[in-house]
């Protein structure tokens, strides 16, 4: 199993931008799936967007649309790291977001960092 730590949540007026990151515990080279997810108080999580690496369909990228132009999902295979840079921030967006990764048949998840957007 891939041990996720995640950072970079806080809090940020609306409009403005944050990236959050998750370190894993092995290469991400190779990793099947690797997302973001979000929880907000009193609602489901959420899939906010992923990085599949498919050994026929090749590297593909999915979002939610409710983010879609404002957020992007990156990663740095040299530093074990995923990215989700958030800019435009809106009140909605306040959740504490997850790091998960599907990797051998096992998911992972990361312990949560809190967005809060507000005024």
């Amino acid at each position: 199993q891939v041990q996720l730590v995640e950072s970079g949540g806080g809090l940020v007026q609306p409009g403005g931008s944050l990236r959050l990151s998750c370190v894993a515990s092995r290469s991400i080279t190779d990793i099947y799936a690797m997302a973001w997810y979000r929880q907000a108080p009193g609602k489901q999580r959420e899939l906010v967007a992923r990085i599949l690496n498919g050994i026929t369909t090749g590297r593909s990228t999915t979002y939610r649309d409710s983010i879609k132009g404002r957020f992007t999902i990156s990663t740095d295979a040299e530093k074990n790291t995923m990215y989700l840079q958030m800019n435009s921030l809106k009140l909605e967006d306040t959740a504490v977001y997850y790091c998960n990764a599907v990797h051998g048949g096992a998911v992972s998840w990361g312990q949560g960092t809190q967005v809060t957007v507000s005024s």
